[in-house]
């Protein structure tokens, strides 16, 4: 599979297909972490002392447009003409989901080593002065670390996959995750989920969504290794 991690990890550093995880610290612009190219990493976050981080729906809206803007073909520019820092070419969203107090995000980062720390970089420090502003509050928002896991094969990425549409009890209903993506109700330039479909060969998602037997035997296995854990 194209995105396969080509330095090794071994012993108790690995179970299962699933890499060890990385931290990186937020938001000094000073401290670049290096995630290993061509991978897969599921990516956490919640909010400082686990609080509400969307309160209503522009809330979760907002925090959508932000990753759009990194993340289109399309490069996009602020009210005084100053353009955003464009990830596309570095970076691949495969799915995401946003809760009350934290995010999912399943991503394929490239060549660049750096550009998930630069993603969510971009991404966290807007959203905090956005939520600030608008709440009139002051101080960090998030944790001081968002975790990220890298995965290496290809069950794994299926599963990881029904694990985050899965967060909402309501999870067919919900606006704020990509499963509407998955199955052919949107479309966009900045997600894509053809590399996890690819991996169902006619499977219709939504049957494997809703196999909730397969989907506790394997939340066992991969429980200890998800970046939420």
């Amino acid at each position: 599979m194209k995105g396969y991690v080509r330095t090794p990890v071994t012993g108790s550093d690995l179970v299962k297909g699933v890499g060890v995880w990385y931290y990186c610290g937020m938001p000094s612009k000073h401290i670049q972490k290096t995630y290993v190219e061509d991978s897969y990493y599921h990516i956490y976050n919640r909010g400082v002392e686990k609080r509400v981080i969307f309160i209503d729906n522009e809330d979760y809206t907002v925090f959508l447009s932000m990753l759009k803007r990194h993340l289109s073909k399309k490069h996009q520019w602020d009210k005084q003409g100053r353009e955003y820092p464009n990830y596309h070419e570095g970076i691949t969203l495969l799915a995401f989901c946003l809760m009350p107090n934290h995010f999912h995000l399943l991503v394929y980062q490239k060549e660049d080593r750096f550009v998930i720390t630069k993603l969510m970089r971009s991404v966290c420090t807007a959203y905090t002065m956005y939520f600030n502003r608008k709440y009139k509050r002051v101080g960090h928002l998030f944790q001081e670390r968002f975790k990220a896991s890298l995965i290496q094969e290809d069950v794994y990425l299926q599963h990881i996959s029904r694990y985050i549409h899965l967060n909402p009890d309501n999870y067919q209903q919900w606006q704020y995750s990509s499963l509407q993506y998955y199955l052919g109700e949107k479309s966009s330039s900045w997600l894509d989920p053809n590399p996890i479909l690819s991996l169902f060969k006619g499977e219709n998602y939504l049957r494997f969504m809703e196999d909730y037997r397969d989907h506790r035997q394997m939340l066992k296995d991969l429980k200890s290794q998800l970046a939420d854990n």
